[in-house]
């Protein structure tokens, strides 16, 4: 393919970007075969793979950067076993990796011509669902670690019309890639949560018969279909009666104990859990650590209550992130005070003390960058890792943001400090407690004693996956006695990473500034095993049309290519322009044939 400065001397970064470069031969891609980083390629080298004609539903694309996901490393770890597979048989239909991908449009179906153009560059958006199925690019459709693939209507034509996303000629290739994670990050503050009663749906209010409170449903009593009521006193009994919809069912099942309520939900869901549950002076840690498990998927639990519970109860903080099961409440008498965008927030606090859990990884640098890039953010960013190494990076890549910001900006090593955590906090909120806690690392008891950081009002969001069935334990009383929120959410949607090449291109957000090593096709497999070790801080950024470049840090890259440092910024961070020369080392290489 060309010695390692380009032999193509026809090439331009100008035409490259035009799109107007020959196809290569071979076509090289990365498919993945089973479980193991061995099992990407074959032999530890990517494959020649034809390259078809589009159909007339078809694009043919040429992928331009990849971002590499520590989800690609589940999906190495459990093969066909990965929940987005299915059970496939990978040995016998392989899938590719590669979800955060930027593409330029190649050549056009005749049926998306009036839709499409040659040249055109779009970012897919890989949270495909079809017939509400999910069908992930990357996943169930193979993905971006290749040169040059077709897309159809697996991608172009599924529940949400088209999973892409156009990018204009102002944003690298990288930051295009990249938009796909900052939009996960983006998501975490956007309102996943419902927080109204399921019109239609099914709601299960529990309570006390000695309970001598009164209470009131101001609104939302009319939208369930069939209201449950179990052990309530009479006057709520009284109350639902006349404040539900005129067409709903009401039903009493009294004299349950906790270990009788999934026998509840068996009857009356079929399982599927209830899609609203209400629970009226709670007193029994037991009783609420029962209940919870009983909510349905994006269902809600609402407590109402003026006393602390008997202790911590064990909630499932995998289904907070991955099933947005939502947690509020009051203290009464307005049931219906819970719900609502009023009381329950989703961005972090304008001028608040945030804390970052897992600072020092990709994605907790990333929400960090967002908080200092945010008009109305947090006046103190506080970042915690174990890992210094990883912090003195984001301290590289963050600080000067920061001072331009005239935010507060503290990362810290609790290994490393005569200091506590719980002490850092309570230092920089007046003894208050932090506004917001974002926890990136997978861990329900890490979960759990993040939350205990929090101050009334405090909101966690729980960015890091951890398996449905994961048990950590919250304080719930805070819930309804100091409205503390506890959130979690996963994946994206189009909107979102929209939002972000919006943000990008008005310059109110840097993507790539979050890039901490980059390679070329061949460095793909490498560029896995990485990301299980740990070797980067950053994102690994995979450029397929680059050729003879191995998986390199870009402190190092700047060492070796100093006409590439020239174009970085002062602290060694990715720019377009930094790009641009890459291109001019490298692609031209690859497009040579």
């Amino acid at each position: 393919m060309g010695s390692a400065d380009g032999g193509n001397s026809a090439w331009s970064v100008e035409a490259f970007r035009r799109g107007e470069t020959p196809l290569p031969d071979p076509n090289l891609g990365w498919n993945v075969y089973g479980k193991g980083v061995e099992s990407i390629g074959r032999g530890g080298v990517p494959e020649s793979i034809e390259i078809p004609e589009p159909a007339a539903d078809q694009l043919l694309i040429r992928v331009d950067a990849v971002g590499l996901c520590f989800s690609d490393v589940k999906l190495v770890n459990q093969g066909g076993d990965h929940p987005k597979l299915y059970g496939r048989d990978l040995e016998v239909d392989p899938t590719r990796l590669g979800h955060e991908t930027s593409v330029t449009v190649v050549s056009v179906g005749s049926d998306l011509t009036d839709k499409y153009h040659p040249g055109q560059r779009l970012a897919i958006q890989p949270d495909i669902h079809v017939d509400g199925r999910s069908t992930a690019y990357g996943y169930t459709i193979p993905g971006g670690l290749i040169q040059y693939h077709v897309i159809g209507s697996e991608v172009l034509d599924a529940d949400d019309g088209a999973y892409v996303i156009p990018v204009s000629e102002e944003i690298g290739y990288a930051a295009a890639a990249l938009s796909e994670p900052w939009a996960c990050v983006e998501a975490a503050y956007t309102q996943r949560r419902r927080l109204e009663p399921l019109e239609g749906g099914i709601m299960w209010i529990v309570g006390r018969a000695d309970d001598e409170n009164s209470y009131e449903f101001s609104a939302g009593l009319d939208a369930p279909a069939t209201i449950v009521l179990s052990d309530v006193a009479p006057q709520v009994v009284e109350m639902v009666r006349s404040s539900a919809g005129s067409g709903a069912e009401i039903m009493e099942r009294n004299g349950l104990a906790p270990t009788d309520y999934a026998e509840l939900s068996a009857e009356l869901t079929g399982s599927n859990g209830f899609d609203d549950i209400v629970l009226l002076a709670p007193h029994s840690a037991e009783q609420v650590e029962s209940l919870a498990k009983l909510i349905a998927f994006r269902g809600t639990m609402n407590l109402v209550g003026t006393e602390k519970l008997s202790g911590k109860p064990n909630i499932d903080v995998g289904r907070i992130h991955y099933h947005y099961t939502a947690f509020f409440g009051t203290t009464g008498p307005d049931i219906a005070a819970s719900y609502g965008e009023t009381r329950n927030r989703a961005d972090v606090k304008s001028g608040g003390v945030a804390v970052y859990v897992g600072a020092g990884g990709p994605m907790g640098q990333m929400h960090m960058q967002r908080a200092l890039e945010s008009a109305d953010g947090p006046a103190v960013i506080l970042g915690v890792d174990l890992d210094s190494d990883r912090l003195a990076v984001a301290w590289k890549m963050l600080a000067q943001l920061a001072d331009d910001k005239g935010r507060t900006f503290v990362l810290f090593n609790p290994n490393e400090s005569d200091e506590s955590v719980e002490e850092l906090v309570a230092r920089h909120s007046d003894g208050r407690g932090a506004d917001d806690v974002i926890v990136t690392v997978p861990s329900g008891p890490l979960m759990a004693d993040s939350a205990e950081l929090l101050a009334d009002d405090g909101m966690l969001v729980l960015f890091a996956g951890v398996p449905n069935g994961t048990l950590a334990p919250l304080d719930m009383s805070d819930v309804y006695l100091n409205n503390m929120q506890f959130t979690g959410t996963s994946g994206s949607s189009i909107e979102d990473q929209a939002h972000v090449i919006h943000k990008a291109e008005e310059g109110l957000l840097s993507p790539d500034r979050s890039l901490a090593a980059v390679g070329g096709i061949e460095a793909a497999q490498d560029g896995v095993q990485a990301m299980l070790e740990g070797r980067f801080a950053g994102k690994i950024v995979i450029f397929p049309q680059l050729s003879g470049l191995p998986l390199t840090g870009l402190g190092d890259l700047a060492s070796e290519h100093p006409d590439i440092k020239e174009a970085m910024t002062a602290d060694e961070l990715w720019t377009l322009e930094a790009e641009n020369v890459l291109l001019e080392k490298f692609a031209g290489n690859a497009s040579a044939g």
